[in-house]
Order: structure tokens, then C-alpha cells, then sequence
């Protein structure tokens, strides 16, 4: 616990339901590639509702080492993208962001497009399981690339151009979806991607590509059809709102017997989780109002509901609502089943939980009908949560950003005080935590 700074752990005085209001911006998981995005127009770019979030610095300090002026505009969140000065970085001022993000890959595309060629750094981001980038490396083969590793990374040329492909993904991977659509966009000829990732995300990079001039086809059955064009201009775009941060604050009231008003949360992009928060006990209410709307989320009383969840991909029950929800799962009476079918380790964080008091068994087996890659497999992503269990005070150290954000759930649910190492992980992904935890009534501090 030595080698954490004090900006670095949180102390939170556990036992008080959250109240209050907060606000999420735009969604982690668009911003972050609209960015990107930007460096495939010819002409400025403008993001409104960008997050101030470790992920957001990654990518700026990427798009300046390649030539892109990053400014930001008059209103809070407002980010200007001038990239008509593109140019290759040097390799090892690139390193420097190398472990830091898995973004970089994401580069590839644009680059490719802008200057005939990309270096790529070790990647980073959470240890989940496997997010292999073959997938990535295998597209970008089919369009015309040519990959060379090396010590530091990846060289990638296209030396004959880049041209439209038939394509189709052995798993719907968003990370791989969003690469062949910043790839395709600007190849010659027609692409035709199958098993395409289809999250709302995908959807709005879809949207931010179309204003630049893009022609993308969204069919049924999770085909996409992108036809090339010769280039492509800047966009100004309004990201959707971040839908698992709202779910992460949701879980957050449920797990504490709060009430919480997120801002900006929208239920179209949250079905799943409301039904899911229903059957569990939890009661929401939407505002619909223009520009200030958003989900209330709060404990009703009474005893909550032991309920079965599966992960899946959109539209099911998204990976990253299941750490947070599985807190308040564990207040729950019965047994609670999770089947975790997007991420092989991504239940490694119910250790900690059982170190607070909490009874989670995990299990090789799939203890669900959900079809999964991991059955057959020594992972042990299913668990059964046993409830209500009171959970009491611990020191703990963040694995990844979710497990991280659910641990701080958890610490807040406890009674007594418990000190929370590796924060600067939440703040990846989570724009202010510790000022929204302390707006909401939360007893924390960092140090």
C-alpha cells in the first residue's frame, strides 16, 4: 500500500445513503473515438460534452503528437480538432502513452489514410481477460496493410492503398467494429462487415462519420456496409450521454438506500439496465424535459430482490453495469446468479467484496442459457451472490476501472471507514468522482 501517492487513495466513511443530483457528460466510450475520428477530416472538428476524464488527456496528447491542434471552446466540455497539419510522431514520444490506453490501435485507419503509415505502442487498458487486437491486425490485412511488429510496437503501411473488404467477426467486438469503420470510410470500393458490434456508441461514431461525409449502411442481422469515399471534412457533434456511468450512480443509490437524479441519463439507451434495476427492487423515473432531464434512481424500502443476470453484448446486459450492480446485489435476499459472458475475468473483483463481508461464490460452469466462449474453459465467470450480507470496512486496491468504481460502491455501502488505493484508475473513466461522491452527501477525502 506503500507505493500509492495521496492523490492516489481515497478514505470513505462508509454507512450514509447517497442524495443529490449530479451530471454525466458525453460517453466515454464515443468521445474517445470521435476524436480520433477527427483526424480523418480535412477540415476542423468540434466535440461538445467531452468528459474530463484520463482517457480524454490520452488521446489529446496522441492527436498533438501527430500535428493536431487541440483547443478547447468557450463552453465547459467544448474541444476544437485542427488537423490539417498531420504528421507522423516519433516513436518513442508515442511510448510514452504506451500501457495507458488500448485508443492508440484505433489510430491505425485515420493514419493510414492521412500519411501511408502508423506506429501502434503496446497497448494497454484493463486486465478483464482477453481483448485481443488480432481481430484489428487481421482487418487491416484484408484491407491492403502491411503489419510489421517490432520491440516497441507495430509498423503498419499500406503501400498499395487501401480497399474495400468482405468481412465478418468470429464475436461482435466494439474495439474491432470501431477500427474497420475508421478504416473503411475512406478505402476504395465497398465494405461489408458481418457481426458487427451494434452498441449505441457504434451507432453515434456511425453519425459522427455520416456528417463528414461518410455513407454507411446499418442492415439487420448486424451487417454494416460502408461505401469508400475519396475524403472526408470535420464534423461538430454531441456525443450521447455516458449510460454506464448513469448505471454505475443508479447501482450507487440502490446499494446505499440512496436517491440520485442523474442528469443527462437516458432511457433509451438503458432499457436493459432499468428492467434489470426493477426486477431487483430498485424503482426510477424519468424527466424528459429538454437539456435538463435525466433518470432518478433510489431505494424504495423494503427488502430488494435476488434476481439471474447474463452479460451480452447490445442489446443485451451491458459488461460494464454488471460490476456495480452485482453491490447491490449483494443486499439483496436469496441467491443472486451472474453469468459473465463478455469478459472471462471480469469477476475477479468479487474477492474484495467477500473480503467486506460479502458471499459470492464463482464458478468454471455457465449458470446461464446465454451462449458463451468460456463454458468449456478454466475461467470462472459465472458467480451466485447469497444476501442480504452487511458489509463492513476494508482497505482496497482497484484492479481495473469498473471493479474500481464498484469497490467505491461498496466502500460506501459499509459501515466504518475503509481506504480505497489506486483512484486515479476511477478517474479514467469518471469525471469528478470525488466532488460528485461528496455533492451527493458521500463522507470522502483523498489521502
Amino acid at each position: 500500500m506503500t507505493n500509492y501517492d495521496a492523490g492516489d487513495v481515497l478514505t470513505v466513511h462508509g454507512g450514509a445513503p447517497l442524495n443529490g443530483e449530479l451530471r454525466v457528460r458525453g460517453a466515454k466510450n464515443l468521445v474517445s473515438k470521435a476524436m480520433v475520428a477527427a483526424v480523418l477530416g480535412e477540415t476542423p472538428s468540434t466535440l461538445f460534452d467531452v468528459p474530463a476524464i484520463r482517457d480524454v488527456e490520452v488521446v489529446t496528447g496522441l492527436l498533438e503528437l501527430h500535428g493536431v491542434t487541440v483547443t478547447r471552446g468557450p463552453l465547459d466540455g467544448e474541444l476544437h480538432f485542427d488537423t490539417s497539419d498531420v504528421e507522423s510522431a516519433n516513436v518513442d514520444e508515442i511510448n510514452v502513452h504506451a500501457g495507458s490506453s488500448r485508443i492508440p490501435i484505433l489510430f491505425c485507419g485515420p493514419l493510414l489514410h492521412r500519411l501511408g503509415h502508423a506506429f501502434i505502442p503496446d497497448l494497454g487498458g484493463c486486465n478483464i481477460g482477453g481483448r485481443p487486437i488480432d481481430f484489428h491486425i487481421q482487418a487491416l490485412r484484408e484491407f491492403g496493410a502491411v503489419v510489421e511488429k517490432s520491440e516497441k510496437g507495430m509498423d503498419i503501411t499500406a503501400p498499395n492503398g487501401l480497399h474495400g473488404a468482405k468481412l465478418q467477426l468470429p464475436y461482435p467486438s466494439v474495439g474491432a467494429t470501431e477500427q474497420i469503420l475508421l478504416t473503411a470510410v475512406r478505402a476504395e470500393g465497398v465494405t461489408e462487415l458481418r457481426n458487427a458490434a451494434v452498441e449505441p456508441e457504434i451507432i453515434d461514431l456511425i453519425c459522427v462519420l455520416q456528417k463528414m461525409g461518410a455513407i454507411i449502411k446499418v442492415h439487420t442481422d448486424r451487417v454494416i456496409e460502408i461505401q469508400g469515399v475519396p475524403r472526408l471534412t470535420g464534423y461538430t457533434h454531441r456525443p450521447i450521454p455516458d449510460r454506464i456511468e448513469a448505471a454505475s450512480w443508479g447501482a450507487a443509490a440502490l446499494a446505499t438506500r440512496g436517491d440520485v437524479f442523474v442528469r443527462g441519463a437516458r432511457q433509451a439507451d438503458m432499457m436493459t439496465f432499468l428492467n434489470l434495476f426493477t426486477s431487483v427492487g430498485g424503482a426510477f423515473e424519468i424527466d424528459d424535459t429538454p437539456g435538463v432531464g435525466g433518470i432518478r434512481f433510489w431505494h424504495p424500502g423494503g427488502e430488494l430482490n435476488a434476481v439471474a443476470m447474463e452479460t451480452d453484448v447490445h442489446p443485451g446486459f451491458m459488461t460494464d453495469w454488471q460490476q456495480p450492480m452485482v453491490v447491490a446485489l449483494t443486499q439483496a435476499r436469496g441467491l443472486s446468479i451472474v453469468h459473465e459472458t463478455v469478459y472471462e475475468r471480469r469477476l475477479g473483483y468479487t474477492a474484495a467484496l467477500n473480503q467486506m463481508g460479502a458471499t459470492i461464490q464463482t464458478y468454471r460452469e455457465c449458470l446461464g442459457g446465454t451462449p458463451c466462449r468460456f463454458g468449456r474453459r478454466n475461467f470462472m465467470h459465472s458467480a451466485v451472490i447469497a444476501g442480504p450480507s452487511k458489509l463492513h470496512a476494508a482497505d482496497l486496491v482497484i484492479p481495473d476501472l469498473r471493479a474500481g468504481f464498484s469497490h467505491l460502491i461498496a466502500a460506501l455501502a459499509a459501515e466504518g471507514t475503509s481506504r480505497v488505493y489506486g483512484v486515479k484508475l476511477i478517474q479514467r473513466g469518471y469525471e469528478d468522482f470525488e466532488g460528485k461522491l461528496n455533492g451527493l452527501g458521500a463522507h470522502v477525502e483523498l489521502g
